[in-house]
């Protein structure tokens, strides 16, 4: 047998919190993130910090992105998280200042471990750096480090870390050129 998900355990302590504030914030979430006007980011960010999620000055967070767990988040300054963005925060994400991370995509810090019967359950840290750009409908694999002012093209999937000052673009996502700057 391939896996035997009746004998699936998850992790003492994975989620970080209880059950029950977990579950509020699911609520939080669904019902005043979710249905906050789309210029109340502060209302959001407020939300998101109530919950643990450190965010910095003035972040753009659209009310369609999700977070799983916002006390594994990090967002630096004048950041930006686009509509129906996933941040699925079962480990940690780290997003650092001047980031874009653009609609529908998807940055997935768990998995499982297919090649056990016990189909274990485990996370990794996801890193975007200064300045990246991830366009629209990226998927970034667990434990994955985007480098400093890269930029993920459109549709990509990242399974492997990407250097800094890139334009990355593909299936998996591979670095193609530097990104040219406009600082002078």
């Amino acid at each position: 047998m391939a896996q035997r998900l009746s004998q699936f355990v998850l992790p003492k302590n994975f989620r970080a919190k209880h059950a029950v504030i977990v579950q509020i914030w699911w609520i939080v979430q669904s019902v005043f993130f979710a249905r906050s006007p789309q210029f109340l980011y502060g209302w959001r960010r407020f939300l998101l910090r109530l919950f643990g999620a450190k965010i910095g000055k003035n972040v753009i967070i659209r009310p369609s992105a999700k977070v799983t767990y916002p006390w594994k988040l990090t967002i630096g300054d004048n950041s930006w998280i686009g509509d129906d963005v996933e941040l699925y925060t079962l480990g940690e994400i780290e997003i650092g200042k001047n980031a874009v991370i653009s609609q529908k995509s998807y940055l997935c810090t768990a998995s499982h471990d297919y090649t056990k019967e016990t189909f274990d359950i485990y996370q990794r840290k996801i890193v975007i750096e200064d300045e990246v750009w991830i366009a629209t409908d990226v998927f970034i694999a667990p434990g994955i480090t985007i480098g400093k002012c890269a930029v993920v093209g459109a549709r990509s999937t990242v399974l492997d870390d990407m250097p800094a000052g890139m334009v990355c673009v593909g299936y998996p996502a591979r670095p193609i050129k530097p990104r040219v700057s406009t600082h002078v």
